[in-house]
């Protein structure tokens, strides 16, 4: 496949990087990523994959745009409040760059829906805000083998890290073992919505990276922000040779352990 005139000029500055180039650019156009959740990490992401040309972007939420969003979920705008999430974010994202296709799900992710959706695409960003969403995610993407780029923000503290177990990282349930007992939402302790912005705007570059196979990958690491202390950390993460999924005697097997249907919203 060739990028015409309009792709080039629109491109240019991807091209000249060596790391990308033509062939770069066109393997992002020939993409194929699933991204769960168009809220406040789901905003950023979506505008920087749809901006940098990936050929399609797979966006599921089953969320309707809301006033209190807005300080964060830059995709969305007043005039668009109680709009289902995707049709707002494929508005804004088609206005930026109508050479990406939109397949939108306005959906729960579920047990039902999830597998299908990530053996689609070739590969996949979590952008939702609660653990029962993101354990649905990390299965999926384990058993069928698909990197998963993940993120989480709360206040003014977020999280970034790579996913590929089969490729002998760690899985996310590595990292969470289980579904913690208490832990509050942003709803409930607050977030500020420059964080969710950088979170979001860091995940959409280690996509790229990922895509293209170029510098240090996050797998294996987990990138720490502190955004009221100005501290960026990265700390090592190893594969749990306890781990209930990816570990070598693994006990929970399939999809059929998520009784119940997960919220994609962010």
């Amino acid at each position: 496949m060739t990028l015409t005139d309009d792709q080039i000029l629109r491109y240019s500055r991807h091209i000249l990087l060596p790391e990308v180039g033509g062939r770069g650019q066109d393997r992002l156009r020939q993409a194929r990523v699933l991204v769960v959740g168009a809220g406040g990490l789901g905003s950023p992401l979506l505008y920087y994959l749809a901006a940098v040309g990936i050929g399609t972007l797979v966006v599921v939420d089953g969320d309707y745009v809301d006033l209190s969003n807005l300080q964060r979920q830059i995709l969305h705008t007043t005039a668009r409040v109680d709009h289902p999430k995707v049709e707002s974010a494929a508005e804004a994202l088609r206005a930026l760059n109508p050479d990406v296709r939109l397949e939108l799900h306005h959906d729960r992710l579920s047990v039902d829906n999830v597998q299908a959706l990530v053996e689609d695409c070739d590969l996949v960003a979590d952008c939702s805000d609660n653990f029962a969403t993101r354990f649905l995610v990390n299965d999926a993407c384990y058993m069928a083998r698909r990197p998963l780029v993940s993120a989480a923000v709360l206040g003014f503290e977020g999280q970034l890290s790579t996913y590929r177990p089969h490729r002998g990282g760690p899985c996310y349930r590595c990292l969470v073992p289980a579904l913690p007992s208490s832990r509050p939402t942003c709803a409930e302790a607050g977030v500020l919505g420059s964080v969710v912005g950088v979170l979001g705007s860091l995940q959409a570059t280690e996509v790229i990276k990922e895509l293209l196979d170029i510098g240090r990958s996050m797998a294996g690491r987990l990138m720490i922000v502190d955004a009221l202390e100005g501290e960026i950390r990265t700390v090592r993460l190893k594969p749990d040779p306890e781990c209930a999924l990816c570990g070598p005697h693994p006990t929970l097997k399939g999809l059929d352990i998520h009784r119940r249907p997960s919220h994609a919203a962010s």
